[in-house]
């Protein structure tokens, strides 16, 4: 099963062997792609490149490492990753479904959706929000280019 990044997706997690788990509303997928090709393949289904898109969040933010990525921009659908976004170990979480998160210990902070659906990523609460400020401001940015046309 291929997917595509839509506005359902909560969280883009890895699983063993090239699979990844997909947290979605309700539902949990197991797809037979890593987080990194299910983000190129939904950049391309939406009209571009991850590096295009990335490319783009690096400019507007004036950021290099871990940068947001808006998969879709007619709806500003962004995903952040947790980490390097080659990294095995990469989480993509979807911004506008976070409504908030919890520092567990020094390396695992809870993530709540908007749905109060729950997980648990192996990161800092610190690394985290700063994630979620980048996102935000390249939603932020995004918006206000938009309003300006």
């Amino acid at each position: 099963m291929e997917y595509e990044i839509n506005r359902g997706t909560l969280a883009i997690m890895p699983n063993e062997e090239s699979t990844s788990l997909v947290y979605e509303d309700e539902e949990r997928y197991f797809v037979n792609q890593t987080p990194f090709q299910i983000m190129e393949e939904s950049c391309k289904y939406f009209g571009s490149t991850y590096e295009g898109r990335k490319d783009s969040a690096k400019a507007i933010l004036g950021a290099e490492y871990k940068v947001p990525v808006i998969v879709e921009d007619s709806d500003n659908l962004i995903v952040f990753p947790t980490t390097s976004p080659r990294s095995e170990d990469c989480i993509w979480i979807s911004l506008k479904r976070v409504k908030s998160f919890e520092k567990i210990d020094h390396v695992n902070t809870k993530v709540i959706f908007d749905n109060n659906r729950e997980i648990i990523v192996p990161v800092s609460y610190r690394t985290l929000e700063n994630q979620i400020s980048r996102a935000s401001r390249l939603d932020f940015m995004m918006r206000k280019r938009k309003t300006n046309l």
